[in-house]
């Protein structure tokens, strides 16, 4: 990894919860953040995407890891066609968040084949942009109520160094981070990894990274373009 390309922030909030995809009901968080829950706070702040996608390299945890549990209350159906009354479908689900979490992020701005710009004008783009607190919606923690606040750099915090975790298979993304064309539906693309957290600290692999598995026939970019 070439430190020189490295983008680093760091990232808070009082809840968060970033909910594991085999429970399709009561929402059930990761113990931290998958790659692609950072990416959403990253091209909240930042984000062109004919020009780079971001690829998260890094993700310290800075504070120990505390579970909150809570009723929400929540709709059942999706808003289509048809009117509905909110009073018919309202619903009570169980979420299991974390509370009072604190991340350092580094990830990379990696641009398209066809970008012919600079890296280094987007790089300094998104500095000045994290340094003034501007962001095109506000970034959130997993879920839109829970907001997350950022800084630039780092404050030299330490990760929490008894935190070691095997979580197995993890989401890495929900798209193909290459596939940037804009339709009237979203073509989801599944990914995922094998996640490991050493002393406070999950390393990510590239998305063209073999270990990144990803549904047969997805885009592949050689790695020598990170």
């Amino acid at each position: 990894m070439d430190d020189s390309k490295n983008q680093v922030i760091e990232v808070w909030g009082d809840f968060a919860c970033y909910s594991r995809p085999e429970s399709k009901v009561e929402r059930l968080t990761y113990p931290v953040p998958p790659p692609s829950a950072v990416r959403g706070v990253l091209s909240a702040i930042y984000s062109k995407p004919p020009e780079f996608y971001w690829q998260v390299r890094k993700i310290e945890v800075l504070n120990p890891i505390n579970y909150v549990n809570f009723r929400r209350n929540e709709v059942k159906c999706k808003m289509g066609a048809k009117p509905f009354l909110v009073e018919d479908e309202r619903t009570q689900r169980q979420t299991v968040a974390l509370k009072d979490v604190h991340y350092r992020i580094t990830a990379q701005m990696v641009p398209r084949p066809s970008f012919t710009g600079g890296r280094q004008r987007i790089m300094v783009q998104f500095e000045r942009r994290v340094k003034r607190g501007q962001c095109f919606f506000q970034p959130s923690l997993g879920l839109r109520e829970f907001p997350a606040y950022f800084s630039w750099g780092s404050s030299g915090k330490p990760p929490v160094k008894s935190l070691n975790l095997d979580l197995g298979y993890m989401l890495y993304d929900v798209f193909d981070l290459h596939d940037f064309e804009v339709r009237k539906k979203c073509k989801p693309s599944v990914s995922l990894f094998h996640a490991q957290v050493n002393g406070g600290v999950m390393e990510i692999p590239p998305y063209d990274d073999a270990r990144v598995l990803k549904p047969e026939g997805g885009s592949q970019i050689a790695d020598g373009a990170l």
